[in-house]
């Protein structure tokens, strides 16, 4: 893959500095994740994106606190970077009463609307209509907030995909569909699921501009993102961004991946996004190894505290079941 290049969106030394940390923070918090499921603590699905950390970083780096997100079930980086404390993502991870649903809910379908996040579903590719509908809402409101909806190659497979994006290129949405493209829909990989090899070509067909981009680039991300927010809020309608990567693990925690070779995970891993952009920033001299070690030390205590806060939550209490619910 191409190596990575400075923007046009011009970043500062300390801004490049706070994407790293969001990298390095992502990371830790999915290996940590990975370590507590084999212990037998979490009791939430866990389905992680190490290996695809960019794709986050890249795109929710700049974003507004009203801009909404879409995130899938691996993107519990887009909850951290919009604003959900570690405390509280961990404690969602262990179903305690001090996570986002009260432990109610894995952390695959919670949802802050106060920090605008909406909540995924099972059904991957149906939270793209519903990203379309808060798109829509900006536009009757003539705000020019955006929103991001996540998705898989393989949730470009659904109608659901094809409906969203036919309604957003025909009423010129203040959308941008992010597509995580690491290879398997669970099991499937690509060549198998599709006739092309880009599911970027398929935003032609709904009338705007699709571009399949290294995912595995933070600032190939980042860069695609804002040119799509420009013209996102500028009244100029909605973007698809295919971001090429690859998830190192498998589809969930309890998926052995058996169905991918050694050479290939190997090759992969050796495009890890995170030490390309460490190598990136020691040759501008904007990284030393007194911040890396004082990065990983602050990322450590966090989510150090975060376990501990999780462990140490109490259970929700059954009779508490019933509330919160909306009924008719």
């Amino acid at each position: 893959m191409p190596p990575i290049k400075r923007t046009k969106f011009k970043l500062s030394h300390e801004q490049l500095l706070e994407m790293y940390g969001w990298l390095k923070h992502i990371r830790a918090f999915d290996e940590r994740l990975s370590a507590l499921v084999k212990q037998g603590r979490v009791r939430s699905g866990v389905y992680t994106g190490i290996g695809q950390e960019a794709i986050i970083v890249g795109t929710g780096y700049g974003l507004r606190r009203d801009d909404y997100i879409c995130p899938l079930h691996r993107d519990l980086g887009a909850f951290l970077m919009k604003g959900v404390s570690s405390r509280t993502m961990m404690a969602q991870m262990f179903a305690k009463t001090t996570g986002l649903s009260k432990g109610r809910d894995s952390a695959l379908h919670s949802g802050v609307p106060e920090l605008g996040i909406f909540g995924n579903t099972s059904m991957l590719g149906a939270n793209l209509p519903v990203a379309v509908g808060l798109a829509l809402s900006y536009r009757i409101e003539q705000s020019d907030h955006v929103v991001v909806a996540y998705f898989g190659e393989g949730a470009s497979n659904v109608g659901d995909f094809h409906e969203a994006l036919n309604m957003a290129g025909v009423m010129r949405l203040p959308v941008i569909f992010v597509c995580e493209n690491n290879q398997y829909a669970y099991s499937v990989p690509v060549e198998k699921s599709m006739a092309i090899d880009d599911v970027a070509d398929r935003a032609r067909g709904y009338g705007f501009d699709g571009v399949a981009i290294n995912g595995n680039d933070v600032l190939a991300v980042y860069q695609a993102t804002q040119g799509a927010l420009q013209r996102a809020r500028s009244g100029q309608g909605p973007t698809l961004i295919e971001c090429k990567t690859y998830r190192w693990h498998g589809h969930s925690e309890h998926d052995k991946a058996f169905y991918r070779t050694q050479e290939e995970v190997a090759m992969w891993r050796s495009r890890d996004p995170l030490t390309t952009f460490t190598t990136y920033l020691k040759g501008l001299n904007i990284l030393t190894d007194d911040r890396i070690a004082e990065t990983d030390a602050r990322i450590k205590a966090e989510i150090d505290d975060a376990v501990t806060f999780a462990m140490d939550s109490p259970d929700p209490d059954p009779s508490e079941a019933t509330t919160d619910l909306l009924t008719h």
